[in-house]
């Protein structure tokens, strides 16, 4: 899968994104995603590597500094997955950023729509970006989510 670089400016610093296949980009989602899920929320880290992985589009945000701060996935459905950013770097729009850019990449692959399951505490973040609840809130890895839908 080819990988291209797309710059985003992200508040006050760049933020650059990145996407690729799980070959190209993995070692470094793989180590955003241990620091968030596992350690910070307690996942089980054989929860949280899947087999999905191996097929989806692969997002890795940058700092200004080319440090990995960020990471998410497209799967081939149109889900957005994994959306994960270092304590670091939040509140700094790296999220925002790998949202739209995956977002962008879901619309030129064609898909009216995207979804997601966002954790509870991080809706009010996808709302801001046009997404809406579509049902009842549920516990997955024992963390409450709910799933969200924006069309394009």
């Amino acid at each position: 899968m080819r990988v291209f670089d797309s710059g985003i400016d992200a508040m006050s610093s760049t933020t650059t994104i990145r996407f690729g296949d799980w070959a190209t980009l993995g070692a470094q989602a793989t180590a955003i995603r241990t620091e968030v899920f596992v350690r910070e929320q307690g996942v089980p880290a054989e929860l949280e590597m899947d087999d999905k992985d191996a097929v989806c589009l692969h997002a890795i945000a940058y700092d200004g500094d080319g440090v990995p701060v960020g990471t998410g996935r497209l799967l081939p459905d149109g889900h957005i997955g994994r959306m994960a950013v270092l304590a670091r770097a939040r509140g700094t729009g790296v999220g925002g950023a790998l949202l739209q850019g995956l977002m962008a990449q879901a619309r030129t692959r064609g898909h009216a729509a995207v979804e997601l399951s966002a954790q509870t505490h991080a809706a009010p973040f996808y709302t801001a970006h046009g997404f809406t609840l579509v049902g009842e809130e549920f516990v997955e890895a024992g963390i409450p989510h709910v799933d969200m839908r924006h069309g394009f």
